[in-house]
C-alpha cells in the first residue's frame, strides 16, 4: 500500500498547475528536497534529474516544466490517473525506472507538486502552524462501509499523537508497505490527510483566477470558537491562522472542492466575507437525470456515521459495499437521510479497508493506514449552476429516480472492489451532486452559545452530524445578549434556513424554547420535533370528518352488509396498558375435530374515507409514535381508543380472516369479508400466558377482567388452549420451512403514575402468550398479501425483506469460523437453526445468543412497503426473514397507515366497498413515506428508551451488572449489559486502575489484554483478555452531561483472570 505521507506529496497543489504559465526555478526547492531525503538514490536522481532540466533550459526547446504544465489539460485520463501508481514510492525513481515508463511530462509535474509541498511547508513553519493543523486531524477510519460500529477515539488521542509525530512520520516513509494487522494499539499513527485536487468546469476555472486577485479577508471569529466535542475536518479549519496581509495567498487558494480531506479544507474556510466556495455547486435537474439513465450518477439515502460524523455512506446500487463519502464537504450540505445523488470518484481516490464485517475486530490503528489517493480527473465542463428552487422538477425527479432505482438494472460504474494481496479491499468514495430529497427535518435540538462582537449566537446541535448553525441575535431571547449564561443549560429547536456554498456553517432560527436540557418533558418534546412527529392537536376540519352523534351506533344499513359474529366466542390480547385494541381472534372447534379460527381486525378504513382532512393527516402521520411514556396517534383517540378500539362488551365494526384448519395447522379453506364483533373479554398477555401454563385450572371470575357472562371463563380458557396449540404447529411448520427470526432485548419501565418518572427497569419477556398472537397474525397478513396481489396485479401495497448484504455475510462467516462457532449463513432457516443449536446449554446461552444475533443483524436490510405495480420482477416480492413470497400489513389498521390502504383494496377487490381511486404511482408514493415515519417511528422509540434510562441511571445508579463483549476494536469494546439489555461502549483509556493494554488481532479475531495494576503491589498484574463472548463485570455510572451514562469495568477477581 503507497505511504500516505508519499501520496500526500502527490499533486499537492493542482490549482498552480492549471492557472500558472509559467513555472520559477525549482533549484531552491531540489535543496530543500535534498535536505529532507536521506535516501542516497533518491538524491543522486535528484541530482540527475536537476541537470538534466538545467540543460533543457539552456537549449533552444521549452522546459520540460513548461510543457508540462502547458500541456495538462490534453494529457489523456486514463495515464494521468495512472501517475501514482508509477512513481507512489520514492524507492521507485531512477533514471532507468522512468526512462522505461516514458512519462516524461508526468514525472515533471510530480516533481513540481513535491517542489510546493516543501515550498507550503517551510511557509507554514515560518508562521508557526503547529503540525496537527498543518496535517489535519487523526482520521479514526475503523468504521466499515457502513458505519453502524463506530470508533470513538476521537478526542481522547489528539495529545497523545502530537507528542510522536516525528518518529511517526519517518515511521510512515520507511514502513508505508508494512503489514500492520496485528499491530499494537500503544503506538498510534496519526495519518496525514490527503488533498485532493479540486474538480473544476470551465466557468469554475474563471472564477477562481479572479478570486485569486482579491485580498484575503480575515477569518470570522466564529471559525475559531469550535469547542473540543467537534471532531470532524471543521477543526482544522478553524484552527489554521490566517495570514493577515494576504501573504499566504497561494496556499489560500480558493477552489471548488469535492470530497476534499480536512487538510484540503483547512485551505478552504469559507468566512462569509470571503466568498469562496467550500462546497461544489448542485448539479442541474437536467444533468442529474441524464446522469441517472447513462449511469453515471448514483441515487440514494444518506447515513451519517453519529459518532464519526465525518463519514457517511450511500447503498450501492450492485448490492456490494456501501460507497464512502469522506468528509464534510463530499457530502456538500446533504443532511442523515436526504436522499442525495453522488458521482463516484476516480479508482485512485477510492478507500482501502480492511474487509471485516462492520468493524467487528477492525484495528482502529489500522484504519488509519488506508491510502485515499489524491484527485486528479476533472468533470467535464458544465454549466456551474446552483440549483435551489426546483419544487416541481423535483417531484419529476424524484418519481424517475424511484423508476429508475426499482425497475432497472444500472450496469455498475466500476469493477466490483477486490480484495488486495494483503487482505484489504477498495470502498468506492463519492460526493454528493444533488439533493433529491430533504428528508431530514432541518430541525435539531442544542444549545446556543453568545459569540462577542458578532451580530449572530452559535446554536451547536446535540446531534453533531448536523453542522453548527448561526442564529442572529434579534432571534434570540431578550435577554440572551445581557444574560447569556442564564441559557447555558436550556435545551433549544433551531431549524436550518440555509446552508451557503461559502460557507462552513448554516444559518437558522430558534423554533422553540424547550426547557432545561436533562428533564424528561422538554427532552422528549426535542426528539419529537427533531425526527418531524406531529403531535399537534387535531384540527377542527379533522374532527368534522368524525361521527356527531355519540354515543355512535352501528347504523342498520351497515348491519345487513356485514356477517353478524357478535354471539361468537371473540377476545382480545394485548399488553396490559393498551388502549388502540386493533385484533382480536376466535377459535370454535368443528364437528369433525377441525377448528374454525378467526382474525378480527377494527375496521378503520370505514370511519377514514379516502381524500378528506381525516385522510390526508393519517396519511401524513402515517404510524403511531410509541414513546416509554406516552402515544402520540395516527389517528384522534376517538377512534383509537374508542369508535374503532375493539373493546369488551361492544359491537364493533372488523374486517375477519376465517379459516377452517386443522389441529396440526393445515388450512383447508379461507373466506374475507366485512363483519360484526362483540369481544367477550379483554385478555392480557398475562392472562393468556397463566391461561397456557394451567391448562387444568379452572379460573375465577376475579383472577380475569370482566367478561361476556354469555361466554364462561372455561370456554374463553379453553379456545385460549387451542390457539396455542395450534400457533406452535404453524410455527414449527414455518421454522422447518426456512424462516428467521432475530429477537432483540427490549427494556420496559415501570413508572410513577403521578411524576411519570421511571421507578424500575426489566428485559421484556417474549413468551408463548406473545407467540400465539404473533403466529396468527402473520397468517393472516400472508392470506391477505396473496388475495390483494391476485385481484391488483399492478397496485397491491406489500411488504417485501431483501435479502442480507452478500459481502457482509461472508466477511461474518469467515468471522464465526474463526471464532469456532458453527454457524451456517447460506439462507434464513440455515441461520435459525445454527442461532438456535450451537451456543451452548447454560445459564449464558441466552447471552451468547443475543450477542451472535446482534452480530448477524448487521447484514440485514430493512423491510420495506412497496407497490406491484413498481417492481418487474416478482422474485423481488420476497420476504427475506418470513421466507414467503408475498407479505403485507393488514393487522393494525389503528396505528399504520399502510393497512388503511391494504384494508381498502381488500374491500374492493371483494366488493363491499368503494371503487378504487389510487394510481401505481400514488401507491408507491405512499409505500415511500409509510417506510420513512417508520423507520423515524422507530428512531424515537429508541430515543425515547435511552431518555428513561439515563434517568433511572442517574436516580437509582450506580447499577451493577454481567455484561458480555459484542465486539473488540483495538482501544475500545463493546458490551451487551446482561441485567438491562443495553449496549455501551467502553474505551481502554478511561479505564481507571488499567496499567496499560495491549490489541492482537488474527485474521479476523481481535482480542485486547487488559493489565490491571494489583490492589497488592507486591502481587503480580492482573491480566485480563477481552474477545468476544467474554464476561465482565460492570457498574453503570450517571455521566456529568445530562441523561448521559457509561459502563465502567471492573477489575476481575483474581481467580476470574
Amino acid at each position: 500500500m503507497d505511504s500516505p505521507r508519499q501520496s500526500k506529496n502527490l499533486n499537492r497543489d493542482p490549482k498552480r498547475s492549471q492557472n500558472q504559465s509559467s513555472t520559477p526555478p525549482q533549484k531552491d526547492a531540489y535543496a530543500r528536497l535534498l535536505s529532507q531525503h536521506c535516501s542516497s538514490k533518491f538524491s543522486l536522481y535528484l541530482e540527475q534529474y536537476a541537470k538534466d532540466t538545467t540543460f533543457q533550459r539552456e537549449g533552444n526547446g521549452p522546459s520540460t516544466l513548461l510543457k508540462a504544465q502547458s500541456d495538462r489539460q490534453n494529457i489523456p485520463q486514463r495515464k494521468r490517473d495512472q501517475v501514482p501508481n508509477d512513481f507512489s514510492d520514492s524507492s521507485d525513481f531512477s533514471p532507468s525506472s522512468i526512462k522505461s515508463k516514458g512519462e516524461e511530462s508526468s514525472l515533471s509535474l510530480y516533481m513540481e507538486k513535491l517542489s510546493t509541498r516543501s515550498a507550503q511547508q517551510d511557509c507554514e513553519r515560518k508562521q508557526g502552524v503547529p503540525d496537527r493543523q498543518r496535517w489535519g486531524q487523526r482520521r479514526d477510519t475503523a468504521t466499515s462501509h457502513d458505519g453502524d460500529v463506530e470508533s470513538g477515539e476521537e478526542l481522547g488521542s489528539l495529545k497523545h499523537n502530537d507528542s510522536k509525530k516525528p518518529q511517526k512520520q519517518q515511521k510512515k516513509i520507511k514502513d508505508s508497505n508494512r503489514d500492520v494487522t496485528s499491530k499494537e494499539t500503544d503506538s498510534f499513527v496519526a495519518c496525514p490527510q490527503s488533498p485532493k485536487k479540486a474538480s473544476t468546469g470551465e466557468q469554475e476555472q474563471e472564477k477562481m483566477k479572479k478570486s485569486k486577485k482579491k485580498t484575503n479577508t480575515r477569518q470570522p471569529e466564529e471559525d475559531k470558537s469550535r469547542e473540543g466535542a467537534v471532531h470532524s475536518g471543521f477543526d482544522t479549519q478553524m484552527a489554521r491562522p490566517k495570514s493577515p496581509h494576504g501573504k499566504d495567498k497561494k496556499l489560500q487558494q480558493p477552489r471548488v472542492s469535492s470530497a476534499n480531506s480536512p487538510a484540503d479544507k483547512s485551505r478552504n474556510k469559507g468566512g462569509r466575507g470571503s466568498k469562496k466556495h467550500v462546497f461544489e455547486s448542485y448539479m442541474t435537474v437536467e444533468e442529474v437525470s441524464h446522469g441517472l439513465k447513462r449511469g453515471e450518477l448514483i441515487q440514494g439515502q444518506i447515513r451519517i456515521n453519529p459518532k464519526k460524523y465525518h463519514e457517511a455512506f450511500v447503498p450501492s446500487p450492485d448490492d456490494t459495499r456501501d460507497i464512502f463519502l469522506d468528509g464534510i464537504v463530499s457530502r456538500n450540505r446533504a443532511l442523515n437521510a436526504d436522499v442525495v445523488v453522488v458521482q463516484i470518484l476516480p479508482r485512485e481516490q477510492w478507500k482501502v479497508v480492511r474487509s471485516d464485517t462492520d468493524c467487528d475486530g477492525a484495528s482502529e490503528s489500522d484504519s488509519q493506514k488506508e491510502n485515499m489517493a489524491q484527485k486528479r480527473a476533472e468533470r467535464k465542463p458544465r454549466p456551474a449552476v446552483k440549483v435551489e428552487d426546483r419544487c416541481s422538477d423535483q417531484d419529476e425527479l424524484i418519481r424517475k429516480v424511484q423508476n429508475t432505482t426499482l425497475t432497472d438494472t444500472v450496469e455498475p460504474l466500476e469493477d466490483s472492489s477486490t480484495a488486495r494481496p494483503t487482505g484489504e479491499i477498495l470502498q468506492k468514495t463519492a460526493k454528493v451532486v444533488y439533493i433529491v430529497e430533504k428528508k431530514h427535518s432541518r430541525a435539531v435540538t442544542g444549545f446556543l452559545k453568545f459569540l462577542p462582537d458578532k451580530p449572530f449566537a452559535m446554536f451547536s446541535p446535540v446531534d453533531h452530524r448536523v453542522p453548527r448553525i448561526n442564529v442572529f441575535l434579534a432571534d434570540c431571547p431578550e435577554d440572551f445578549i445581557s444574560r447569556p449564561g442564564d441559557y447555558t443549560n436550556t435545551l433549544f429547536i433551531c431549524r436550518i434556513t440555509n446552508w451557503a456554498a461559502d460557507s462552513n456553517f448554516a444559518e437558522g432560527q430558534l423554533a422553540k424554547t424547550l426547557g432545561q436540557a436533562g428533564e424528561i418533558e422538554p427532552e422528549t418534546e426535542g426528539i419529537l420535533i427533531e425526527y418531524e412527529v406531529d403531535f399537534s392537536e387535531f384540527s377542527n376540519e379533522v374532527l368534522d370528518c368524525l361521527p356527531k352523534n355519540l354515543p355512535w351506533t352501528i347504523p342498520p344499513e351497515e348491519m345487513t352488509k356485514r356477517r353478524d359474529l357478535r354471539k361468537e366466542c371473540i377476545f382480545t390480547i394485548d399488553p396490559a396498558t393498551a388502549r388502540d385494541l386493533d385484533d382480536a381472534l376466535s377459535c370454535k372447534q368443528l364437528a369433525d375435530g377441525n377448528f374454525e379460527v378467526g382474525v378480527h381486525i377494527a375496521d378503520v378504513s370505514y370511519f377514514v374515507g379516502e381524500d378528506n382532512a381525516l385522510d390526508s393527516i393519517a396519511s401524513r402521520r402515517a404510524t403511531s409514535v410509541y414513546m416509554v411514556q406516552k402515544v402520540i396517534p395516527m389517528l384522534p383517540r376517538l377512534l383509537c381508543e374508542e369508535l374503532c378500539s375493539l373493546n369488551p362488551l361492544t359491537d364493533r365494526l372488523t374486517f375477519s380472516v376465517i379459516w377452517e384448519i386443522t389441529p396440526e395447522g393445515k388450512i383447508l379453506s379461507e373466506w374475507f369479508g366485512r363483519s360484526v364483533i362483540r369481544s367477550c373479554v379483554k385478555l392480557s398477555y398475562d392472562h393468556a400466558q397463566s391461561m397456557i401454563e394451567a391448562p387444568e385450572k379452572m379460573f375465577s371470575a376475579e383472577e380475569l377482567p370482566p367478561a361476556d357472562p354469555q361466554h364462561p371463563i372455561d370456554e374463553i380458557h379453553q379456545a385460549v388452549l387451542n390457539l396455542h396449540s395450534i400457533a406452535k404447529n404453524l410455527r414449527a411448520q414455518r421454522f422447518s420451512g426456512g424462516a428467521l427470526r432475530l429477537d432483540q432485548l427490549k427494556l420496559s419501565f415501570t413508572l410513577d403514575k403521578e411524576t411519570m418518572m421511571p421507578q424500575g427497569c426489566y428485559v421484556y419477556q417474549y413468551r408463548d402468550s406473545n407467540k400465539l398472537v404473533e403466529e396468527f397474525m402473520l397468517l393472516a397478513n400472508i392470506a391477505t398479501a396473496h388475495h390483494i396481489h391476485s385481484r391488483f396485479p399492478q397496485l397491491a401495497l406489500l411488504r417485501r425483506h431483501p435479502p442480507p448484504k452478500t459481502k457482509m455475510v461472508d466477511e461474518l462467516q469467515e468471522l464465526c469460523d474463526q471464532l469456532g462457532i458453527d454457524i451456517d449463513l447460506s439462507s434464513a432457516g440455515a441461520l435459525h437453526k445454527s442461532l438456535n443449536t450451537t451456543l451452548g446449554d447454560d445459564e449464558y446461552t441466552t447471552a451468547r445468543k443475543e450477542v451472535l444475533t446482534h452480530m448477524c443483524s448487521r447484514p440485514m436490510q430493512m423491510a420495506l412497503y412497496f407497490c406491484t405495480g413498481v417492481l418487474k420482477e416478482e422474485n423481488q416480492f420476497k420476504h427475506y426473514a418470513l421466507n414467503v413470497p408475498l407479505y403485507t400489513h393488514f393487522t393494525s389498521p389503528i396505528r399504520r397507515y399502510a393497512d388503511i390502504v391494504v384494508h381498502r383494496l381488500l374491500a374492493s377487490s371483494l366488493k363491499c366497498g368503494p371503487k378504487l381511486g389510487l394510481s401505481t404511482e400514488e401507491v408507491q408514493k405512499q409505500s415511500s413515506h409509510c417506510n420513512d415515519r417508520k423507520t423515524l417511528s422507530k428512531r424515537v422509540q429508541e430515543l425515547s428508551s435511552e431518555l428513561f434510562f439515563g434517568v433511572f441511571v442517574k436516580d437509582c445508579g450506580p447499577l451493577d451488572s454481567e455484561a458480555m463483549v459484542m465486539g473488540v476494536l483495538d482501544q475500545s469494546f463493546d458490551v451487551l449489559v446482561l441485567r438491562y439489555g443495553v449496549q455501551k461502549r467502553i474505551y481502554c483509556k478511561s479505564i481507571a486502575g488499567l496499567s496499560t493494554f495491549h490489541h492482537h488481532k488474527v485474521g479476523k479475531k481481535s482480542e485486547l489484554t487488559l493489565v490491571w495494576i494489583p490492589e497488592d503491589p507486591e502481587k503480580a498484574p492482573v491480566e485480563q483478555v477481552i474477545s468476544i463472548f467474554t464476561l465482565v463485570e460492570v457498574q453503570l455510572k450517571a455521566d456529568g452531561a445530562p441523561m448521559k451514562y457509561s459502563a465502567v469495568l471492573k477489575m476481575p477477581e483474581d481467580n476470574e483472570s
